[in-house]
């Protein structure tokens, strides 16, 4: 293995509605440029590139890079759903990590459409066919769109166990909005109250409402990332280091448990959190500052469980005693979240990464958490894969 990594620069676009935007590539470069420069380094440094999306064609990545710089560098295009950004960070610390290049640009964008997400290719299986059998079996067939089914049963589930009450996600809802209120590159900027949240149009009712859920959004970031010589001897920003990662899969109990949080990938991101843990040699405790993958209300809080930031059955409380922002035990989605922020599927992963390293770097202007050190990233994908990650500031 090769010695530590280290982000070096960030870049990201504001996120937008879909149809009020740059075409994808134009979004790409301008955050990819934005990294460059926040590094310090050409586009001719860059030794490796790894770029993600999940809505577009095939070579996607060397379009958006190719008015940047033809280098003949190796390009990976890559596409783990929602996990997308964030998995193109892991492949570009993993060649960082084992030696195979010491600069490596990973880039994440996305074009949507408005609405729901949806199968393009209805001609053939769906990689969701088990998960939406399965949520057939545990919350009855209906016509709402399968996101929404997935999370508004894992919501009901937590529910039906602890007694949480439909007010504690309003809670996690209108937190997003308080903090992205300070966040001029987030979609949603209008802070929300308890009450406007619950009395938005419900989606299973007495579960969710319309506000719990993250909005379609359009975007781009990157981040570059390099070895600890490579920064040395270029004189880069060492600030943050990635100090561990881990990317996991479903395992059986995903769809066997019976269970809806176990279908929304709390197995797997407590997997993977206690992966990252271990190779840091830290805890829960030692965390400062979270991004979390908020995609929906309900996903905040069962995530502050499988993430090991509260014991399972105390998420309410979490809440309710404010212990997820500021004043609290650790601040989390401090960007907004994909609530307020928005959630264009490929870059996602890496505006958290941009969010964190500015925290750690003591750059986050109104969001910035006080002496934050240590920072853990939480993305998730359904059907599925979860990257965690822990930075540090050395």
């Amino acid at each position: 293995m090769g010695d530590s990594t280290h982000v070096v620069g960030v870049g990201m676009t504001s996120f937008r509605k879909p149809g009020d935007h740059e075409p994808y590539p134009a979004m790409a470069q301008a955050a990819a440029r934005a990294a460059l420069a926040d590094a310090g380094l050409a586009y001719t440094d860059v030794q490796q590139a790894y770029v993600g999306f999940v809505y577009a064609d095939s070579t996607a990545g060397q379009r958006a890079l190719y008015d940047i710089g033809m280098t003949g560098i190796p390009i990976v295009n890559v596409n783990n759903n929602c996990s997308t950004g964030s998995t193109a960070l892991f492949l570009a610390r993993q060649a960082v990590q084992g030696g195979a290049a010491d600069c490596v640009l990973a880039v994440g964008f996305e074009q949507m459409k408005p609405g729901a997400l949806d199968s393009v290719w209805p001609d053939r299986p769906s990689p969701f066919d088990h998960f939406n059998r399965t949520t057939d079996e545990l919350i009855g067939a209906s016509e709402l769109p399968r996101v929404l089914r997935y999370f508004a049963g894992a919501g009901r589930d937590h529910m039906r166990q602890y007694g949480t009450k439909l007010s504690t996600f309003a809670k996690v809802r209108a937190k997003a909005s308080r903090h992205a209120a300070n966040n001029p590159l987030a979609l949603l900027r209008m802070p929300l109250t308890e009450e406007e949240v619950l009395a938005s149009p419900p989606v299973m009712e007495g579960v969710m409402t319309r506000l719990m859920a993250c909005p379609p959004t359009c975007g781009a970031a990157a981040a570059v990332v390099c070895s600890e010589s490579f920064a040395r001897r270029h004189g880069l920003n060492r600030q943050v280091r990635i100090a561990a990662q881990a990317l996991t899969t479903d395992r059986p109990e995903t769809l066997s448990s019976g269970d809806m949080r176990q279908l929304v990938g709390f197995g797997m991101a407590q997997e993977a959190v206690q992966k990252a843990y271990a190779q840091a040699g830290i805890g829960p405790e030692d965390v400062d500052v979270v991004e979390l993958h908020d995609c929906f209300a309900q996903n905040e809080l069962l995530s502050y469980e499988s993430l090991g930031l509260c014991p399972q059955g105390e998420a309410e409380a979490f809440v309710c005693d404010r212990q997820n922002t500021y004043g609290g035990r650790v601040v989390t989605n401090p960007s907004g979240g994909l609530l307020s922020k928005g959630h264009p599927l490929g870059a996602t992963g890496l505006a958290q990464c941009f969010e964190l390293t500015q925290q750690l770097r003591g750059n986050a202007q109104r969001r910035q958490v006080d002496g934050a050190r240590v920072a853990l990233q939480h993305n998730l994908g359904m059907g599925g894969a979860c990257v965690v990650t822990v930075y540090e500031r050395p």
